[in-house]
């Protein structure tokens, strides 16, 4: 476990679990000790036991790829609290999720407010969730590049996602991906600048990293 974020406000844990190496978070406010999970790719037992002394009260999910749900059966019966996702994953995720989540919907968690972004383009129905300055990407956007896509068309919609939802967020917003290290959204604007200077194949689609690609 890593702690990416702690003051009297809020805490952000992450934690890396699975074959995939995928990021679970667990967000806790400070003045409440409510909780809650984004994603839950495995080991439920590692997740629960970072869940000890505060009060859960939500998993939040991302999207519904394999590898951020292999724990979300075991973790709604043990913690018995809504499973939160976007109306377009309901059908891939294992568990029915009791709330469908909607572009600009708020949640809140004790003191805290999370703004939910609908970031279509990984898949359909990914979402981000936005607390203060951090964002909770999944696999929307990562340092160095955006979410892997299936084609040109998705692609595409990546792109338009991350500018005009992720990249009107302030410069010093935090980013925190499904996968690997977080990143600093001015140095990801910076990035996709570069990457929007130069040609590109118009099939271009998959791995994408801005200043190779």
């Amino acid at each position: 476990m890593v702690t990416m974020i702690q003051n009297e406000d809020i805490q952000i844990d992450k934690l890396e679990l699975g074959p995939w190496g995928t990021n679970a978070y667990i967000v806790v406010c400070r003045k409440t000790q409510d909780s809650l999970v984004v994603d839950a790719p495995a080991e439920a037992r590692t997740i629960l036991s970072t869940l000890q002394d505060t009060h859960p009260r939500y998993i939040l999910m991302t999207h519904n790829h394999i590898d951020h749900v292999g724990a979300l059966a075991e973790l709604q019966h043990k913690l018995k609290v809504p499973i939160a996702a976007h109306a377009l994953e309901a059908a891939g995720l294992p568990v029915i999720p009791q709330q469908r989540l909607n572009d600009g919907d708020t949640l809140t968690l004790g003191k805290l407010k999370f703004q939910v972004l609908h970031t279509p383009g990984h898949t359909r129905g990914s979402v981000c969730f936005k607390v203060g300055r951090y964002l909770l990407a999944g696999d929307t956007i990562f340092p160095g590049g955006p979410g892997s896509t299936r084609s040109p068309a998705d692609f595409k919609q990546i792109i338009k996602t991350i500018t005009e939802k992720i990249f009107v967020l302030p410069d010093d917003t935090l980013v925190y991906p499904g996968h690997g290290d977080s990143t600093i959204l001015k140095k990801e604007k910076l990035e996709l600048a570069v990457f929007q200077s130069r040609p590109h194949n118009p099939n271009l689609c998959g791995d994408v990293v801005w200043l190779s690609s």
